[in-house]
């Protein structure tokens, strides 16, 4: 933001989140420039009418409205009251650290909001109503909200207390101005994250195909290949022993009590402590910290535990320690036969997945039984082209991680630019009447 300028003098702000403003801009309580839940569903609405409804968790401060969730009235929350025309701003009165604004677009005029959303309405003597987003996209204004919010755990703060809050306001002309530079400086600045994002999403096919290659076809692109007759594998290496699985690993029974010694001191992994797709390990709580009560696996290091709910998610990693594991998932040791690292990166790979996904279609719950697993058909290559496989992947991923890591963190930074951009021109830290001559 070093080509913008400051406005060319300003005054005491009069509010606790900001020193200054340029002098012919104000300084008004929230209340007197917007209204606040206006429409709200009738006592006599009918309960079978479908709806769409938004909650807190469906919008985000970057994305706006994400999601809508459709069911009939009757089975909405009772929270599932509030209404809103495009142009309205939704602003979460609870659980204020999440942060959840956005304006409605007329896509999302016809949903059901919830009551943990104050509703603003511009008043248009007073406020631009395109600009009304940007005002309430102010990050210091919603720093306001959460400072003012009351709870440790629930922070929340009453619609009341949140219009009586001050914001800042330019001139009509300067709403209009500021609003059609934001808009279109905003509109680069996401087109620029959308081609990264997706660039990332690339890297990450391009990481399942590596691994599909390696533990289904080799490295050799020149060896002899033969039908597998495993529709999910296709075509292997003429060399490759088929071998069921339960010869290839065995998992391992018996389940241990968490709260007695030594268990409880353990390290226990669940599904919610491994990254979906990557086998990485999200963090490590002792079983004590976690509370378990129910029986849990144990697992020696090195060994491979896989999740058997839910497997479209690819949960599957390697134990680093002597450790416990959920009951949900399988704790395996490998035959002799077989590298733990060459098992992780077939269980991690998609056609494995893709073979889970459709065998735990047949129950109610998406889950893999013991029996499905040990009679599952692979095809093993000899050791040392197993080890030759995983030391490849490991340096090939690598260079994937490095080249995600660093286009994330240009996203982030980008979106730190773009908060850090609205909240100076709708505080009038800089002065945009310059954009609008060139």
């Amino acid at each position: 933001m070093s080509r913008y300028k400051p406005y060319p003098a300003y005054k005491d702000a009069g509010v606790e989140w900001l020193n200054s403003i340029p002098c012919d801009w104000e300084t008004k309580p929230i209340k007197r420039v917007t209204t606040c839940n206006d429409d709200t569903l009738n006592d006599d609405f009918d309960p079978q009418e479908k709806i769409r409804y938004v909650d807190i968790s469906s919008v985000s401060l970057t994305t706006g409205i994400e999601k809508t969730d459709e069911m009939i009235f009757a089975d909405a929350p009772s929270r599932a009251r509030r209404k809103a025309k495009a142009g309205d701003v939704v602003i979460s009165t609870v659980r204020t650290y999440l942060k959840a604004v956005a304006q409605v677009s007329e896509e999302h005029e016809g949903c059901v909001y919830s009551t943990g959303f104050a509703i603003l309405r511009a008043k248009n003597e007073f406020v631009y109503q395109p600009f009304l987003k940007w005002l309430a996209l102010n990050d210091l204004l919603i720093q306001s909200v959460e400072s003012n919010s009351k709870g440790l755990s629930y922070p929340a703060i009453n619609a009341s207390e949140l219009i009586d809050l001050q914001t800042v306001l330019p001139p009509f002309d300067q709403q209009v101005l500021i609003t059609n530079i934001l808009d279109k400086e905003t509109k680069r600045i996401d087109a620029l994250i959308a081609k990264k994002t997706r660039f990332i999403e690339l890297l990450k096919e391009k990481r399942q195909a590596l691994i599909t290659q390696a533990v289904t076809k080799g490295l050799n692109p020149s060896v002899k290949m033969k039908d597998s007759g495993v529709e999910w594998i296709g075509e292997v290496p003429e060399h490759w022993l088929s071998i069921k699985f339960n010869h290839v690993a065995r998992v391992t029974e018996g389940l241990v009590d968490p709260k007695e010694y030594p268990y409880r001191d353990m390290f226990l992994i669940a599904p919610n402590h491994i990254e979906s797709g990557t086998g990485k390990i999200l963090g490590m709580e002792t079983a004590i910290m976690q509370n378990a009560e129910s029986g849990k696996y144990t697992c020696k290091k090195g060994a491979v535990i896989y999740s058997k709910i839910r497997p479209a998610l690819a949960k599957v990693t390697i134990a680093p320690c002597d450790c416990l594991c959920s009951a949900d998932m399988y704790p395996m040791d490998c035959a002799d036969s077989t590298y733990p690292e060459w098992l992780f990166y077939l269980m991690l790979s998609p056609p494995f997945t893709s073979w889970a996904i459709l065998e735990s279609d047949r129950v109610a719950m998406p889950k893999i039984n013991r029996e499905s697993l040990a009679d599952l058909r692979v095809f093993l290559p000899p050791k040392e082209e197993q080890l030759s496989a995983v030391s490849w992947l490991k340096v090939q991923l690598e260079k994937l991680e490095k080249i995600a890591l660093k286009t994330q963190s240009s996203i982030d930074l980008l979106k730190e630019r773009r908060s850090a951009f609205i909240t100076a021109a709708v505080t009038g830290q800089i002065d945009l009447r310059s954009e609008a001559k060139q």
